[in-house]
């Protein structure tokens, strides 16, 4: 089993492909990526076996489902698509938990789910976030379609092709924007109070979960996300910064939807000399203390976090680690505030369920769900500032050192 941290997972990934992976992070598809599609399956019967689960009402009835399947058969007007209606049954049972983190994925959610974390894009190569509640382009990959285009990070997208996504979230803008390399996808985005209108011919992008720079002797370490080879290339950076001679460091978590919780464990060592970076509790109890690995070669250059809203799961165990331990300060916005851990089961045909089995704890004993971290100083990241090519929070955080 492989622990890792949600946007979205695994850390050392084993030689082969393993059954089982733990996961902390909120699920959102912003690379706009071309998925694969799965496979079909003919009856009821193989609906049922994907659970695990027989006849025996002791377990689970699915007397009502037969009968919705059996009265399908005989009434629809129309072809039933034998693996929708497994693949919906299986999203039902997940969804009936409450938990919105609880989800089953199909072939080409999982694919998607895989690709990104691993930075591998089949799209226009955009990141795209919610701001003010409307999909909206975050950043744009050097290279990318997207950024050939003309597209800016800011634009609001209001329309893909002929459908308005004003009111979309994230997922769903992404499902209409992704598509296969080479295709055409039309954008209507509003820069300001300004309509533009782009073409853009998708393409295949490579996208690196960690970026730094060397700004007025301060490094800034973007991290993205948390995938395979996070914690090493961040390790990397960090002993660049060393060699420099840098006064400081920024880490920016911004839009950091999370990964594999090893690797933002992994991450934490460049700052922690094993230190408690995370607990895991399940019912109330205790099941896992993950502390810090590695040689800590930050641990005496003066650090600043930035987050926002889009900071979630694995990100924010490793601000809020920093910051309980009291190695760094947080500015930016209040981030999202993910608390619990998935595991992610592989199951037949390219499939995934994804199922919370814990509650993760900051060293301090803080879980975060709904509530997120509170930044020590609160700088807001505006629309007007982005689309004029602003950034006071980073402005902020240099200031600070």
């Amino acid at each position: 089993m492989t622990k890792g941290a949600d946007m979205p997972m695994p850390p050392q990934r084993p030689s082969r492909r393993v059954s089982t992976r733990v996961w902390v992070g909120i699920v959102v598809l912003f690379s706009i990526t071309s998925f694969v599609a799965g496979t079909r399956v003919d009856n009821f019967s193989s609906i049922k076996a994907i659970f695990g689960v027989g006849r025996d009402d002791a377990q689970l009835s699915f007397r009502g489902a037969e009968e919705v399947y059996r009265l399908l058969r005989t009434h629809y007007d129309g072809t039933l698509d034998t693996a929708k209606l497994e693949d919906g049954a299986s999203r039902g049972l997940a969804a009936a938990s409450g938990d919105p983190y609880t989800v089953f994925m199909d072939a080409e959610e999982a694919a998607a789910f895989d690709d990104q974390l691993d930075g591998r894009v089949s799209g226009i190569g955009a990141e795209i976030g919610l701001r003010g509640g409307q999909p909206t382009i975050l950043r744009l990959l050097d290279g990318s379609p997207a950024k050939s285009s003309g597209l800016k990070p800011g634009d609001t997208i209001v329309r893909v092709g002929e459908e308005e996504t004003v009111d979309y979230d994230v997922t769903k803008t992404a499902t209409l924007i992704r598509g296969d390399e080479g295709t055409t996808v039309k954008l209507a985005v509003l820069r300001g109070q300004e309509p533009r209108e782009f073409t853009i011919t998708r393409a295949s992008v490579t996208d690196s979960s960690v970026a730094s720079r060397i700004d007025d002797g301060i490094g800034v370490l973007t991290i993205r996300r948390f995938d395979t080879d996070t914690a090493t290339l961040a390790r990397q950076a960090a002993q660049q910064f060393v060699e420099e001679g840098v006064r400081g460091v920024i880490v920016d978590l911004r839009d950091n939807g999370g990964g594999y919780l090893e690797q933002a464990q992994a991450t934490a060592g460049i700052w922690l000399d094993d230190e408690v970076v995370v607990t895991e509790r399940r019912g109330g109890a205790t099941t896992d203390t993950l502390r810090s690995t590695g040689m800590p070669v930050l641990s005496q250059l003066k650090t600043t976090v930035l987050v926002n809203g889009g900071s979630a799961s694995a990100s924010e165990i490793l601000a809020g680690a920093l910051r309980d331990h009291g190695r760094a300060t947080l500015l930016g916005e209040q981030t999202f505030g993910k608390g619990s851990v998935q595991q992610v089961f592989d199951l037949a045909e390219g499939r995934q369920l994804k199922i919370t089995i814990a509650r993760w704890y900051t060293p301090k004993g803080d879980n975060l769900s709904d509530a997120g971290l509170q930044p020590d100083t609160e700088v807001q990241l505006t629309r007007d500032d982005m689309d004029k090519g602003r950034d006071p929070q980073l402005d902020a955080a240099k200031k600070a050192l």
